[in-house]
């Protein structure tokens, strides 16, 4: 791996997924040993004339020796194109760079939800900026593979759970937003987003567990007991990620207790 020279990534400290990432590239060999600070750590220090608040929202990238600063999924680039020469036209072609940097946003703008940050007292000054559209749009992107995943999943229970529509699960895990976003709207409705990308965050993880078991179903044949003493497990740990995460949003017990009552109410209307 070719390394970048003479220029420094700004990460956000407070974030576990940016920590890792640009570590990585610290680790390839792509930037210098010395080529990443977070950016709580005075990023004035690195490059005095820097958007902070574009710092904040997307990668910064400062070159040491003239201050340019690129910025989000074209820091990547810089990187990945010096590393990696051949990628190099790729990184170029405008269609490919708007279609990343489109994705790009939608990780950054909801990485708080995806991989929430330690609770630190009142953090850093600066935030990532709230966008709703990006929440909305990272919603209904768990909730579309949620719902997949527990349509499939259901097929292994048979005789076990009784069998329901093509978009029973869909309903479930919809619903599931909309009686929560109820009850957080009246605890405490200035998390409501925050609170809502969570809970997906830990639905999708539970669902990506299902994969597991779908896949050994092509190779060997279980009995569908053994598939719901799995899915009870998965829901054990997903009870577990909601009380954590539920504490580091400084939520008492209640969502925790409406989230495991929809879920049984759920369970007994499709037992019925």
């Amino acid at each position: 791996m070719k390394t970048l020279e003479n220029h420094m990534v700004l990460f956000d400290g407070e974030c576990p997924m940016c920590n890792l990432y640009t570590n990585a590239f610290i680790k390839t060999g792509m930037l210098p040993k010395d080529g990443r600070m977070d950016y709580q750590n005075n990023m004035d220090t690195v490059c005095p004339l820097i958007d902070k608040q574009r710092a904040v929202n997307e990668i910064a990238l400062v070159n040491l020796q003239n201050g340019e600063v690129t910025y989000g999924v074209k820091s990547i680039f810089k990187i990945l194109g010096n590393a990696c020469p051949a990628f190099a036209p790729l990184f170029l072609c405008k269609p490919f760079v708007w279609l990343m940097s489109k994705f790009y946003a939608f990780i950054s703008y909801n990485r708080r939800v995806i991989i929430p940050a330690p609770a630190v007292g009142d953090g850093y000054s600066y935030q990532p900026t709230f966008k709703l559209h990006y929440r909305i749009a990272y919603l209904l992107f768990t909730w579309f593979c949620t719902g997949y995943m527990l349509t499939a999943y259901t097929h292994l229970l048979n005789g076990v759970v009784p069998a329901g529509n093509a978009y029973r699960e869909y309903f479930i895990c919809g619903g599931q937003i909309i009686f929560q976003g109820i009850i957080i709207g009246i605890i405490a409705k200035e998390k409501l987003w925050n609170y809502l990308g969570n809970i997906m965050t830990i639905s999708f993880a539970g669902s990506l567990l299902l994969f597991i078991p779908l896949a050994l179903h092509h190779l060997i044949n279980i009995n569908p007991i053994i598939y719901t003493l799995y899915f009870m497990a998965i829901a054990g740990l997903m009870f577990l990620e909601h009380l954590r995460r539920s504490k580091l949003l400084g939520l008492n017990y209640t969502l925790t207790i409406t989230w495991v009552l929809y879920r049984l109410m759920v369970l007994l209307i499709v037992l019925t």
